[in-house]
């Protein structure tokens, strides 16, 4: 699957069966629906789920609660726009 063909995905009513925890957040923020992405992720602690879980709380704005979630991801916030942060989890988990 591309980038192209997920943000297509998008306009189904429930992301595909076959996606990952990591794909399934990210298609529900897509979707605009941060509660159900928020729920994808939120009892998991693996370094996958911890990025997803940072950049939720970057899209939401609570920047503290972000920077603890990429510190538990063994990254940094990157200085990119969240349109552009999207594009490149969702490359990257494709």
């Amino acid at each position: 699957m591309t980038l192209a063909e997920f943000r297509d995905s998008l306009k189904l009513d429930q992301p595909k069966a076959n996606l990952s925890v990591p794909l399934k957040a990210l298609w529900y923020v897509g979707k605009g629906e941060w509660n159900n992405a928020h729920n994808e992720v939120d009892h998991l602690s693996d370094i996958s789920s911890s990025r997803i879980h940072a950049y939720l709380h970057r899209k939401e704005g609570d920047i503290w609660n972000a920077d603890y979630w990429y510190r538990k991801a063994k990254e940094t916030r990157p200085n990119v726009s969240l349109e552009e942060e999207w594009e490149m989890l969702v490359t990257r988990f494709l």
